[in-house]
């Protein structure tokens, strides 16, 4: 049969693209030829609203932005300003932070499988990966009155203390979840029709994808070593013990089992941080009105999607002159037509999925 390209238009649909992304396909019958991603359908100008706040009120825009991880936002922003203001943060605000971080990862993970698992045709995964992320919403609920955009991290600490009840229901959430992975587990690892839909499938080497700038689990399922909390501590994590996950092919089937792995050591985290939950305070005293002399600082962290950055450039007054966020959805999906080549038109949502897109932090 002679060659036959075909344009062909997926999405912007909501949640197969994982936001209102829309892909622009050529293909040859059922193969992948080129997909061009089309952005900006959930701009809302971010970076440039920021400008007209000041440093206090912008942290909970940060939860507007890769919206299954706010907590992840609200960090890497006031460890920015922390950076840019000299604030020295208090060991026990630290290791509060790290609690939540951690936490947030777990709930992001989860709800990555049960969508991933759920664009394939695993529907019980779903529910299985929302129940074990229902318990955790449960404690954000309970620590700061929200459950999706969480705003439970401060400039200079956090929001409330970890009091006793609190850190026990912790505990049991933590409890739970390994015999909940172990269900999903149970479910996909070995399930034939999950791993004709995964294994080689978006393949990546660990050059090519160092190339695009890929972060997160999608570099370390190639076998890239590269974890910020590991290479670069912040926020006192070079004071636990934990393992970077690592695939081996880089394709579908490694970033899901890397993510999956991903949440046995962020329950390690936890546990230790609990354990070792330093006495003082959980904040340091920042003034109401908080002004910073011109300058100019960059700080990054190991978000649930990869590296995650802002860059705060201060001009002496109460507002930021200049905010600048390092998207890593934004950077990972670049990779996305490299892996999707030579693929089958079928594989593109599973491919894309993979890759744990937000569009609210791409378009921002």
């Amino acid at each position: 049969m002679a060659f036959r390209e075909i344009d062909l238009n997926m999405g912007p649909q909501h949640p197969s693209t994982h936001g209102v992304l829309r892909l622009k396909l050529a293909v040859d019958n059922e193969v992948v030829l080129r997909v061009e991603p089309v952005l900006g359908y959930l701009h809302r100008g971010m970076e440039k609203l920021w400008e007209s706040l000041t440093y206090t009120q912008i942290v909970p825009l940060t939860d507007r932005l890769d919206y299954l991880a706010s907590l992840s936002n609200n960090l890497a922003y006031c460890l920015a300003v922390e950076k840019l203001a000299g604030i020295e943060v208090p060991r026990r605000a630290r290791y509060i932070r790290v609690v939540l971080a951690e936490l947030q990862r777990l709930a992001s993970h989860l709800a990555w499988t049960g969508f991933m698992a759920n664009d394939i045709g695993a529907m019980s995964v779903l529910l299985y990966g929302f129940e074990a992320r229902e318990d955790i919403l449960d404690i954000f609920e309970e620590y700061c009155g929200a459950r999706l955009t969480v705003h439970g991290i401060r400039i200079g600490g956090a929001v409330h203390d970890l009091d006793g009840p609190l850190v026990s229901r912790i505990r049991a959430v933590l409890e739970r979840i390994p015999k909940r992975l172990a269900d999903i587990r149970s479910l996909l690892d070995e399930n034939r029709i999950w791993k004709e839909r995964t294994v080689g499938i978006g393949r990546i080497t660990a050059g090519e994808a160092i190339d695009y700038g890929l972060t997160g689990p999608p570099l370390r399922a190639c076998g890239v070593a590269w974890d910020m909390r590991k290479d670069i501590p912040y926020s006192s994590y070079d004071d636990f013990d934990f393992d970077v996950p690592l695939g081996t092919n880089g394709d579908v089937y490694d970033r899901y089992l890397v993510r999956l792995e991903e949440i046995c050591q962020s329950i390690r985290i936890v546990g230790q941080a609990l354990d070792g939950l330093p006495e003082g305070e959980f904040k340091a005293k920042v003034p109401r009105v908080l002004k910073i002399a011109p300058g100019e600082a960059f700080h990054t962290i190991e978000a649930p999607k990869g590296v995650l950055g802002f860059t705060v450039r201060s001009n002496g007054t109460d507002k930021p002159e200049r905010v600048k966020m390092k998207s890593p959805s934004f950077i990972n999906l670049q990779s996305l037509e490299h892996l999707c080549q030579g693929n089958l038109f079928s594989d593109v949502i599973g491919i894309l999925g993979s890759l744990d897109i937000v569009l609210g932090e791409i378009d921002k």
